[in-house]
């Protein structure tokens, strides 16, 4: 079978674009605004001379996806690069949703009228590599100053094909478990996260009053696929193997659909949510998982104090990452592409991964970042930040089922939903989410096959 062309795989991408909410944590829905302080814009910080001087200044357009408080951010790290250097100048334009942003980008690969850096999430930028539409970065990098040495490893090797870096981490995030402390303690519960699912479903009921529940699932269009990844892992299950097998009907995968099931049926002490965020700020839930990058914005608009942990361990302990990086696509001009790997390393150096770290609750994707004397500084005083610090060299990257598969969070996204609203049966539902999910991942196993051969 002959592979998808690269004008087939953007016209898949825009036919999707009804079905294909596609995720990762923070671009939407949005998280309140954080505190003033929060969003102040990051320091300016001089910009590496790696722009030949020809006597203008080069123009390059990047595309975001961030709004309310998250833009605001994200805007300023724009205007902060602008006024560290003359060599270039960034054209900020927001595009909406990461699934916004991948849908227009794909148009505009067909129209031609592309950015010079596209800001795409965890499930979007494998199938723009697959199509050739995103540039190698490596040789940019080094002529760029850029050491890739200084990077997360856990969060810089999911943009790297066969050693070669495609896709520089950014806007990045893990859950955590977030929890009322006023309702903790009004339970007799200790200041903590529970330390297993086990140790929660004993807890619940002394956290629910009147019409307030324990905790809350999001619903599929607000990535309930994202946080059941790391509980089909606590289980000791998977969505697939790394060679695209599918295993959603593993007997610890099935386990933990029915340990879901549980939560919001026979138990009863939780419910699916359509605005996760908002309900658990408004107390009608005790707890949530959420993304680390709504941390500051949850913070600054609760009434109560706001308690975060790891997340819960089961049979074992399972956390995955999520969130967005940059990547420069590869029909920008060849005398732009050295300056948008200049704005990259500017977002993502020491002092801009902690700027946007500090601003958002995202990961400080950069090494240094995290051991700067500004970060740790504000560790001392926002423990609740630490903690997803603390976190990650636990966490991994997702199963391919979800990441790599088209459509494959808003496949297993609505197969949850079946189970946590309409208490179907976990195996029977399961099996169809296998069925489909092996279906949508043959084109992308015959792109493979050429694109790495």
């Amino acid at each position: 079978m002959k592979q998808m062309t690269r004008r087939e795989f953007l016209s898949s991408v825009l036919a999707g674009s009804s079905v294909a909410l596609l995720a990762a944590c923070g671009a939407a829905p949005e998280a309140p605004a954080p505190a003033a302080e929060e969003t102040a814009a990051p320091a300016a910080t001089e910009a590496p001379a790696v722009v030949e001087q020809t006597g203008s200044t080069i123009e390059i357009t990047y595309w975001g996806s961030f709004s309310d408080a998250l833009g605001e951010a994200e805007q300023a790290m724009v205007e902060s690069f602008n006024s560290s250097q003359s060599d270039v100048v960034v054209n900020y334009q927001f595009q909406g949703s990461y699934e916004d942003t991948a849908q227009k980008f794909a148009a505009a690969l067909r129209a031609d009228t592309i950015p010079d850096v596209v800001l795409l999430s965890d499930v979007w930028w494998f199938g723009f590599y697959l199509a050739n539409a995103i540039t190698p970065l490596d040789d940019l990098a080094a002529q760029a100053g850029v050491n890739f040495a200084d990077y997360e490893p856990v969060l810089l090797n999911e943009g790297v094909r066969q050693g070669v870096h495609y896709w520089v981490p950014f806007a990045r995030s893990t859950p955590l478990f977030y929890y009322n402390k006023q309702m903790w303690e009004e339970a007799g519960l200790p200041d903590r996260a529970p330390e297993t699912w086990t140790e929660f479903a004993e807890w619940a009921p002394e956290l629910m009053s009147g019409e307030r529940l324990a905790f809350a699932h999001p619903n599929s269009a607000s990535y309930v696929a994202w946080l059941f990844q790391g509980v089909v892992w606590q289980h000791g299950g998977q969505y697939s193997t790394p060679e695209f097998e599918m295993t959603m009907l593993d007997e610890n995968t099935v386990r933990a659909g029915e340990f879901y099931r549980s939560t919001t049926s026979d138990e009863g002490w939780a419910m699916l949510s359509a605005d996760l965020n908002q309900d658990f700020i408004g107390g009608a839930v005790a707890s949530m998982l959420a993304s680390t990058g709504g941390l500051a914005g949850i913070q600054s608009t609760t009434q109560f104090e706001v308690g975060v942990g790891f997340l819960p361990r089961e049979a074992s302990f399972g956390c995955p990452t999520g969130g967005a990086g940059m990547a420069i696509p590869a029909d920008t001009a060849d005398e732009k592409k050295l300056a948008a790997m200049q704005f990259i390393k500017f977002a993502t150096d020491e002092n801009g991964a902690s700027v946007w770290s500090r601003s958002t609750g995202y990961m400080p994707v950069n090494l240094k970042a995290v051991e700067s004397p500004d970060m740790q500084a504000f560790f001392e005083e926002n423990p609740n930040f630490r903690t997803a610090v603390e976190q990650l060299p636990q966490t991994r990257a997702q199963d391919a089922a979800r990441v790599f598969v088209p459509n494959g969070d808003q496949i297993i996204g609505r197969g949850l939903e079946r189970i946590l609203v309409n208490n179907e049966d976990v195996a029977t539902v399961f099996g169809e989410v296998n069925t489909e999910l092996e279906q949508a991942a043959e084109p992308v196993l015959r792109d493979l096959e050429t694109r790495e051969a």
